[in-house]
């Protein structure tokens, strides 16, 4: 289950279901010299922060070992937010995340996966799927 576990957080960290997050500022704060009003919509971009080269090596290569025991410690928690982060993440996040696993492991244990001809290897993804 390990295996399964950092495989399903490197595929919410490649392609995030929530791509952009946003929040409302509480109080007037100044970041980097800009000043953001109580009040006012923050857009938190969810997807870019999950392939900035400067937080993940290789951030577009498919690696589930970023998330093995070993390395888990050393990923900031407001750099990987498949749900969000903090009072307001998903409310369902435990929920999807079990689904997901059990229906990864009906699929394998239940079907013979594979491709077909016209499947380019390796696959590649766009923004429909």
């Amino acid at each position: 289950m390990e295996y399964l576990e950092m495989v399903q957080n490197e595929s919410q960290r490649i392609w995030p279901t929530a791509p952009r997050l946003e929040r409302v500022c509480k109080t007037t704060v100044e970041v980097n010299g800009v000043t953001i009003p109580k009040g006012m919509t923050v857009g938190v971009p969810v997807f870019s922060i999950h392939r900035d080269p400067k937080i993940w090596d290789s951030p577009e290569s498919f690696n589930p070992e970023r998330f093995s025991t070993d390395n888990k410690e050393s990923i900031d928690p407001y750099t990987f937010l498949p749900f969000g982060h903090g009072p307001r993440n998903c409310i369902g996040m435990r929920f999807a995340l079990l689904i997901v696993k059990l229906a990864v492991v009906k699929l394998l244990r239940d079907f013979d996966l594979e491709t077909c001809k016209e499947t380019p290897i390796p696959l590649k993804m766009n923004m429909m799927y």
